[in-house]
C-alpha cells in the first residue's frame, strides 16, 4: 500500500519538530516532506526579507502541493505557518500552538494583526494541536471549537532519557539546556550561582545549547567569578543530552513565559529535580517543594533559597524524582502518544477520502 504523504511547514531542524516528524514516520509510516522560511530574522533587514518572504510563501507551498500531493498538511505555529497552510485551503490539515499563545512578542503593534491571521488560521484547521492544557485558555478565549482540539504533549523517548542518575551527591550539581535566548533569563540563574558562590557554597552549574546570549554569560560569569565553576557546552548532539542530564542533580530553567516544555520532560525522566520559573505551564506539571520547586520571574535570590534548600532536603528529592518519573512515563511517554497522534491523523486523511 502507498505510503501516505503529509506536507510539514515549519522550522524542521527544531528538535521540537524533528520529534514531531519522526514520530509520523515511526508511528504512522507517513512519508514526510518539509518547507521552511529560510531568511533568518537575526537583524531589521533580515527580518524584512523574511516578511516578503512569508507574504509570497503561499504560491511556493501551493506549487510544491501540485508537484507532492499530499494527502495532509500539518503546520507549526499559528499565525505564521499555520496561517500559510490555512491559506492553501488543502485539507486535512492540522496546526499546532507552540507556547502558552503565538502572540508573541506581547505588547506590540503587530498583535492585532497576529489575532486576525490566528482567527483565519484557527477557523480553517481540522485538528488544532495544544501540547498541554495551559495552551487551551488562549484559544477558549479566541472562540476555538474546542472539538477540533487534540491536548496531548508529543512525549519524549523514555528509552533515550532512561530512568537513572549519576550526580554527585556531595553537591549541587546543576543544568540548564534551554537556547540562549532573553526570555529564558539566563542571566538570572548567573547571578542566583553568583550568591551560592558568595556564601561559599560548591556546585557545578553546565549550560548546554547556543544562543544570542551566549557571549553577554560568558561575560556575566566571569564578572561575577563563577566562571571556574561554569560550563558552557555551546551546540550538542542530542545524543549527548541524556547522559549530561544523568550527571546533574538540579534541572533549572527561567522562562517569563512557556507552553509546554520537552526539556523539563527530559529532566524529570532522568530523575533531575526541577527549579522552575512559577508560570503557568510549569505549574500544570510542578507543585511547589512537592515534585519540584517555583520561583517567581526574574528573583536571582528566590532562586538562590531555593537551590539550598533543595540541596539540603535530599530525602525530599529522591522521593521526588520518582513522582515525576512516573508523571513521564504515565502522560509524556513518546511512543504512546505519537501513536495516538499518527492514527488521529490517518482517521483526518481517511474521512476526507471518502467524502
Amino acid at each position: 500500500m502507498k505510503k501516505k504523504k503529509i506536507l510539514f511547514l515549519g522550522e524542521s531542524f527544531r528538535a521540537d519538530a524533528i520529534t514531531w516528524i519522526n514520530g509520523l514516520r515511526e508511528f504512522g509510516d507517513f512519508e514526510i516532506i518539509t518547507w521552511e522560511l529560510k531568511t533568518p530574522s537575526n537583524n531589521k533587514t533580515n527580518r524584512i526579507l523574511r516578511l516578503l518572504e512569508f507574504i509570497f510563501a503561499v504560491f511556493k507551498i501551493k506549487k510544491i502541493i501540485k508537484t507532492e500531493n499530499p494527502d495532509m498538511v500539518i503546520a507549526e505555529r499559528t499565525t505564521s505557518y499555520g496561517f500559510l497552510a490555512a491559506m492553501t485551503g488543502i485539507h486535512p490539515m492540522a496546526i499546532a500552538q507552540q507556547g502558552q499563545t503565538d502572540l508573541w512578542p506581547a505588547k506590540t503593534v503587530t498583535i492585532p494583526f497576529k489575532k486576525l491571521i490566528q482567527g483565519y488560521a484557527f477557523n480553517q484547521a481540522d485538528l488544532i494541536h495544544a501540547w498541554g492544557e495551559v495552551m487551551t485558555l488562549t484559544m477558549k478565549e479566541s472562540n476555538v471549537d474546542m472539538n477540533k482540539v487534540l491536548v496531548l504533549p508529543k512525549g519524549i523517548d523514555l528509552d533515550v532519557f532512561a530512568n537513572q542518575n549519576n550526580a554527585n551527591p556531595q553537591k549541587i550539581c546543576a543544568i540548564v539546556t534551554r537556547s540562549l535566548l532573553p526570555e529564558y533569563r539566563h542571566d538570572i540563574i548567573l547571578k542566583a550561582f553568583g550568591v551560592l558562590n558568595r556564601e561559599g557554597i560548591d556546585f557545578l552549574l553546565i549550560v548546554v545549547g547556543d544562543g544570542t546570549q551566549l557571549p553577554i554569560l560568558k561575560q556575566l560569569a566571569r564578572q561575577i567569578k563563577i566562571h571556574e565553576k561554569v560550563i558552557f557546552t555551546g551546540r550538542i548532539p542530542n545524543t549527548q543530552l541524556p547522559q549530561l542530564l544523568q550527571e546533574s542533580n538540579i534541572y533549572i530553567s527561567m522562562p517569563t513565559t512557556e507552553g509546554v516544555s520537552a526539556s523539563l520532560f527530559e529532566a524529570m525522566a532522568c530523575n533531575c529535580y526541577p527549579i522552575v520559573t512559577d508560570i503557568a505551564g510549569n505549574r500544570n506539571w510542578i507543585q511547589h517543594r512537592e515534585n519540584g520547586n517555583l520561583v517567581p520571574v526574574d528573583d536571582c535570590n528566590a532562586l538562590a533559597e531555593e537551590l539550598i534548600w533543595s540541596f539540603e532536603n535530599k530525602t525530599h528529592r529522591e522521593q521526588a524524582v520518582l513522582i515525576n518519573r512516573k508523571t513521564v512515563e504515565h502522560k509524556a511517554n513518546y511512543k504512546t502518544n505519537m501513536k495516538i497522534i499518527s492514527n488521529k491523523y490517518h482517521n483526518l486523511i481517511n474521512l476526507y477520502t471518502t467524502k
